[in-house]
């Protein structure tokens, strides 16, 4: 099955996940979620609109599409999967129409979109069909010191708060602890949610078997106060996973956290990306530390039947 021109609609079977992942890989604009092991992982299905100069040829793969799909009550809709914060169209000549054409090419059979698209698919015709969300990222191309001077004086207050507590930052924490004090913060916890979970359990052993993770957290006395998940690809550290002990609040141990980061990589060819919130509190967080918003789409597009929309 097709789209207009050469976008086709390929079913996960049909997938070349190498031809996949090397346009991922190469794409100015790819990220870490849209890899062939990532959606596998997270995604309970996924399916793909691929930009094709030609079948079997070098450039089938030229631009893609991933769409992550469920089933309700008979009703295929695409979502975004838990902890993958930005997917969308990725390629290396993404342009206005492109987009337009490739979201214009997305089967009828998918009644409900709801997903978010990346930075690099904002365009101004697109107004209508989507919503802008916040994405703060850090550069940490500078010096630590450089960096750290562009801290808030907040952050300032709150890390030397940390210090003087006695807090202390270590790398290489478990991650059965880390997922542990995280899920002990969720508001919800069900099958959906202990599902997620497993997954993310999965997929982080697949990435730290590739050297793509980093774990962090900040312990008084052998006890963990505040952790976090880092995943590397594309240049950029994802803040992919992070949990804070309840008791651990206005002590200043997750700014410690970050800044123990930073200070770990500063000077790389990397972007910290907090992975966005549009909670003012995290707004506050993020940008505390210099980190500046890089903005993404949301994409929405209801065809539910009209005794169904009242729904949604």
């Amino acid at each position: 099955m097709s789209g207009p021109g050469n976008i086709q609609y390929l079913r996960h079977k049909e997938i070349d996940k190498g031809k996949w992942d090397k346009c991922i890989g190469t794409a100015p604009n790819g990220l870490i979620y849209a890899y062939s092991f990532y959606l596998d992982t997270m995604s309970k299905n996924w399916d793909a609109l691929v930009l094709s100069k030609g079948l079997h040829s070098e450039n089938d793969y030229e631009t893609v599409l991933t769409l992550t799909w469920n089933s309700k009550y008979g009703i295929r809709y695409l979502y975004q999967p838990f902890l993958t914060a930005q997917l969308g169209v990725f390629g290396k000549n993404v342009t206005e129409q492109l987009v337009a054409d490739i979201i214009g090419a997305i089967p009828s059979s998918f009644r409900l979109i709801e997903i978010s698209m990346n930075s690099g698919n904002i365009f101004n015709s697109h107004g209508k069909l989507f919503t802008l969300r916040n994405n703060y990222i850090l550069d940490l191309i500078k010096p630590y010191n450089a960096l750290a001077e562009k801290y808030s004086e907040n952050t300032r207050r709150n890390i030397k708060k940390a210090v003087q507590s006695g807090y202390t930052a270590e790398k290489g924490i478990a991650i059965e602890r880390i997922i542990e004090l995280a899920v002990s913060q969720m508001k919800i916890q069900n099958n959906q949610s202990a599902d997620n979970v497993n997954r993310f359990r999965k997929l982080y052993q697949l990435l730290h078997e590739k050297t793509m993770t980093a774990a962090y957290g900040i312990l008084l006395n052998g006890e963990l106060l505040a952790s976090a998940v880092f995943f590397f690809s594309h240049n950029r550290a994802y803040y992919i996973l992070a949990g804070n002990h309840p008791g651990s609040r206005n002590t200043g141990t997750s700014h410690m956290l970050i800044d123990a980061f930073i200070n770990d990589h500063a000077g790389k060819n990397m972007l910290l990306d907090f992975e966005g919130s549009d909670i003012p509190g995290l707004i506050i967080f993020y940008s505390g530390f210099g980190a500046i918003n890089e903005p993404y789409p949301f994409l929405r597009i209801n065809r539910l039947p009209f005794y169904l929309r009242w729904m949604k």
